[in-house]
């Protein structure tokens, strides 16, 4: 991919590569109703290298299609990146068990994202299935899917689950020198005996585990949010809270997120 051409009026980032500003304004929060959000949106000007890419996930950024954003509000810090240290991550009773599972009944493949009728309509049924729309949603489209999964300066991959001849799940999965990140994971609500969403996230802990990566980054955690607050039940882990690394794990983690 060409680098893009930067005027000298542009507001640029600090960060290398160099990143353009595309937006920076307040509005209303996705996670939590009645707050606002200052999620700063930026492009870098050429694609990342495997280590840049580990330094933005180590900022607390997270991808958009080609662009990165990380919350930056103002009256607010209930968002915060969450990472597992995958050389020292031992998987609990269940999820060994939810691994066993799908071993058996699933058969998995990795290959690079792919832009299909068929993803479209499992993204949608996994929002609607999942409560994560309501009838102001706008539905996802090609186009949309395109920029949102497909498009990327980054090294992407994604882990397809299927059930005989149906793909029951898709984890797009992005690619460091040291890090992965949980981009985006969607998946048939038909079928919670099998845990899909549990069990993409243990296929990625294998995959990076396998290929000696440090951090499974799994994005933000909202401990007020019922949608982001089961990434807690992966224990230990660390939190970036107030700009610094923490780890939690049994005994130092709020109980309450484990239910």
């Amino acid at each position: 991919m060409d680098v893009l051409p930067v005027s000298e009026f542009v507001l640029l980032s600090d960060r290398q590569p160099l990143e353009i500003v595309l937006s920076d304004e307040l509005s209303s929060c996705s996670y939590l109703p009645g707050r606002m959000a200052r999620l700063p949106f930026r492009l870098p000007i050429r694609p990342l290298l495997p280590h840049e890419f580990d330094q933005r996930l180590a900022a607390g950024d997270r991808r958009h299609g080609m662009g990165f954003y990380c919350p930056d509000c103002p009256e607010c810090q209930a968002c915060e990146a969450i990472r597992l240290d995958l050389q020292h991550y031992p998987l609990n009773k269940t999820q060994r068990r939810i691994l066993r599972k799908g071993d058996r009944i699933l058969h998995v493949e990795i290959a690079p994202p792919q832009l299909t009728q068929s993803r479209i309509d499992l993204f949608e049924k996994h929002k609607w299935g999942r409560g994560l729309a309501d009838n102001d949603t706008e539905p996802i489209d090609l186009e949309r899917y395109h920029a949102f999964i497909v498009e990327r300066l980054v090294n992407s991959f994604e882990i397809r689950l299927w059930l005989g001849e149906a793909l029951v799940g898709v984890a797009i999965t992005d690619e460091g020198k040291e890090s992965l990140s949980a981009h985006y994971t969607f998946f048939d609500p038909d079928y919670p005996h099998l845990s899909l969403g549990t069990y993409a996230i243990l296929q990625q802990i294998r995959y990076g585990q396998v290929n000696h990566k440090r951090y499974l980054y799994l994005g933000l955690f909202v401990g007020d949010n019922a949608h982001m607050r089961y990434k807690a039940r992966f224990l230990p882990h660390e939190r970036r809270v107030m700009g610094e690394w923490k780890r939690f794990d049994r005994e130092t983690i709020d109980k309450s997120f484990l239910r």
